[in-house]
């Protein structure tokens, strides 16, 4: 990337970051600039980045270091600036490319896949790295080792180039890394041993030792078996993938046994809940987090009462409104690039926001169903240890996939269909030790993905699920449990990795004259920029807006243009003519009027006194000329001590509250009046003059509001 930028481009990011290119060194410019950028602190440690920026570096290392966006985003000045993202462009749209090197280094986030293979790369030993760089540079890695990653990753983040790395191994490095990945996925030290038939067993402090000339070695340098601290080995996501599907001839027979039962019987349910679409909800609870007093904090939970307070709102179930809002803050839903028509989540439509909600909940760093508190933010950041959930996921949504065919399938069906796979007697084994690990309560498999099943699916708008009568198991009342479950279409769609088409994306309008109803072409960008514009209506297969005379009347208080408003509207739907003539007339401008500040009024009833304040040397300067003709308005920079001072020097005495204010501006009972001139409402204060007269006559002063 470095050596594609034209030379004034290179030198500017050189001068940016204030360092010094050896001519000397048999290594060219671009090649020095890349080993002092890989070592910036800013990849290991986002925070230091504006949240914007780090939130963009997400998004584009969650499509791989390759996103293509409409427009340039704001946030890539802080990211380009340092060197850290490119972008290239044509007339129609931007690339944005995070180089590999950089991808490798950052550090796991809230949305991520823990058991991805960028995830365990980024919190792998050096000896792992090294040994992974060697394997696919063909010689020994020199550092920096985030540059001798680059050749790996090639392999390791390209599906096919990673399925052909995978049909080289050998019988036993395949009959190795087939047998972690029938056992969950994970095993320990010693169990990697037995499935090596290694019978040399090397003990350290921790436990057991791999042989670095065994068959697990082999796996570990090729990136397809990753070691995790202390004595762990992981398959990750993508290989586990790849070899699962080596295996689905195996479900073929148990596939058929149980669409025979299902075929065979009509299970429609006497009573269904009908699914919706997240993405009307995941936008009407981004519109309440803008209003005032619901700001939520990064890095850290939800709070509970702020679920509560939506749920009630939008009418739905806690459980639901948390999915949702987890999957909102992981996609950055809730963050500063929301608004942001330049790249993800902004640039999106609603009808593209529904499959990026699921694909966050499938990637399985945001919520976790094998937990109590399933939203991951809820822990500390050392304790967010991911359960073997993502290997039940997985398993739901290929059952899913086998067995949905527009048809109700009863539960007790899938869960046999489940239980049967190979992986389930692995998967029990790993909940239990990562309980242990966790000191949390142990968990079956049937037991999170009948979770899965009932809460998760249904709040992504993916099954639909019934209840009736059957032979369910039976509950704690003693009654029949039974439910039943069917894949919706737009489900379909998602596990196939599918959006709608064209024709299926409807049009935002208006219902009636102050009634918006968002269509699935919408995007996000526009529609979040409506908050202060609108209040949320009803939220359900759709998300209503509400665009009454009072909202356009309070945005137009608040700053606001006509034009602006308008603008904002028409870019998700075009304005009815009556909305159209109350914008138009709500817009008017009768006349205007000049603002003053002032720090007081003074009523003073006496023109004399009036005069002699207005006209005198010492207290001219102190009040707004012209003041209105019953008093004085005292300047704004005036505090009350030195107003009492040159009043007193004239002969004229304040009175507060029925009490005469000395220079130190005590109050009653010796309590200090504040330094302003803002007494409470009701209050009456007077002015009188100090000459020598037995009687003087006592003058009223009233404050008015600024």
């Amino acid at each position: 990337m470095l050596r594609a930028l034209p030379g004034a481009e290179l030198r500017a990011i050189i001068d940016r970051l204030g360092l010094t290119i050896d001519p000397a060194k048999r290594l060219d410019p671009p090649s020095q600039l890349a080993r002092a950028l890989v070592a910036l602190p800013e990849l290991r440690e986002p925070a230091r980045l504006p949240e914007a920026s780090a939130a963009l570096l997400h998004r584009v290392a969650e499509a791989k270091g390759q996103l293509v966006v409409p427009a340039l985003p704001p946030a890539l000045g802080p990211l380009a600036a340092r060197g850290l993202l490119f972008a290239r462009g044509s007339k129609t749209s931007v690339e944005l490319i995070l180089p590999s090197a950089f991808l490798l280094q950052l550090r796991s986030w809230d949305g991520e896949d823990p058991r991805g293979i960028r995830a365990l790369l980024s919190q792998a030993s050096m000896e792992t790295l090294s040994a992974i760089a060697g394997h696919h540079l063909g010689r020994p890695a020199t550092p920096p080792i985030a540059l001798s990653l680059e050749a790996a990753w090639e392999v390791l983040g390209d599906n096919d180039k990673l399925s052909a790395e995978i049909d080289k191994l050998s019988p036993t490095e395949r009959r190795v890394l087939e047998g972690v990945e029938h056992d969950g996925g994970e095993v320990d030290t010693e169990e990697l041993l037995e499935l090596e038939r290694e019978p040399l067993r090397l003990r350290t402090a921790t436990g057991a030792t791999p042989s670095r000339r065994g068959v697990g070695f082999s796996l570990e340098r090729r990136g397809l078996l990753i070691p995790v601290h202390p004595n762990r080995h992981v398959v990750p996501t993508e290989v586990s993938r790849i070899i699962g599907a080596k295996r689905h001839e195996e479900r073929e027979h148990r596939r058929a046994q149980v669409l025979s039962v299902v075929l065979a019987f009509d299970h429609a349910p006497r009573r269904a809940r009908f699914s919706h679409v997240p993405a009307p909800l995941a936008l009407g609870m981004s519109l309440a987090i803008l209003e005032p007093g619901n700001e939520v904090r990064s890095n850290v939970g939800t709070p509970k009462s702020l679920i509560v307070k939506l749920a009630t709102r939008f009418g739905r179930d806690n459980g639901q409104v948390a999915l949702i809002g987890a999957l909102c803050r992981a996609v950055g839903l809730w963050g500063p690039t929301a608004q942001n028509p330049g790249g993800p989540p902004g640039s999106l439509t609603v009808d593209e926001l529904s499959f990026h909600l699921y694909r966050a909940w499938a990637r399985g760093g945001a919520w976790d169903e094998a937990r109590k508190e399933p939203e991951v933010l809820r822990l500390a950041q050392e304790a967010r240890d991911s359960s073997p959930v993502g290997a039940i996921r997985a398993m739901v949504q290929n059952a899913l996939k086998d067995l949905g065919e527009d048809r109700w399938v009863p539960w007790t069906q899938l869960a046999g269909y489940l239980k049967s796979d190979h992986r389930v007697p692995g998967l029990a084994r790993l909940f239990r030790r990562w309980a242990e690990r966790n000191g949390t309560e142990i968990v079956e498999p049937l037991d999170v993905a009948r979770r899965i099943v009932t809460e998760s699916l249904p709040a992504l708008g993916v099954v639909d699920l019934g209840e009736g009568e059957g032979e369910g198991e039976t509950n704690a009342a003693g009654a029949t449990d039974e439910i039943a479950l069917r894949l919706t279409p737009r489900g379909r769609a998602m596990l196939s990795d599918k959006t709608s088409s064209e024709k299926e994306k409807s049009k935002s309008k208006f219902l009636d004259m102050h009634v918006l109803q968002v269509g699935t072409s919408a995007h996000v960008h526009a529609v979040l920029a409506l908050s202060t514009l609108v209040e949320v209506g009803r939220v359900a297969d759709t998300l209503d807006l509400i665009v009454a005379p009072q909202t356009l009347a309070k945005a137009l208080a608040a700053g606001f243009e006509a034009d602006q408003v308008r603008q904002r509207i028409e870019e998700v739907a075009p304005l009815p003519e009556t909305l159209s003539r109350t914008l138009a007339q709500a817009s008017v401008v009768l006349g205007r009027c000049t603002f003053e500040p002032a720090a007081g009024f003074l009523w003073v009833e006496d023109k004399n006194i009036l005069e002699l304040l207005r006209t005198r040397k010492a207290t001219a300067e102190l009040f707004v000329e012209p003041s209105p003709p019953s008093g004085l308005l005292v300047q704004a920079a005036v505090d009350l001590d030195k107003l009492v001072r040159r009043c007193r020097t004239i002969g004229i005495e304040v009175v507060y509250d029925g009490n005469v204010i000395r220079a130190r501006a005590m109050g009653t009972g010796g309590t200090p009046l504040p330094r302003s001139l803002t007494p409470p409402p009701g209050k009456v204060t007077a002015v009188r003059s100090l000459q020598r007269s037995p009687t003087p006559p006592p003058v009223a002063v009233r404050k008015t509001e600024k």
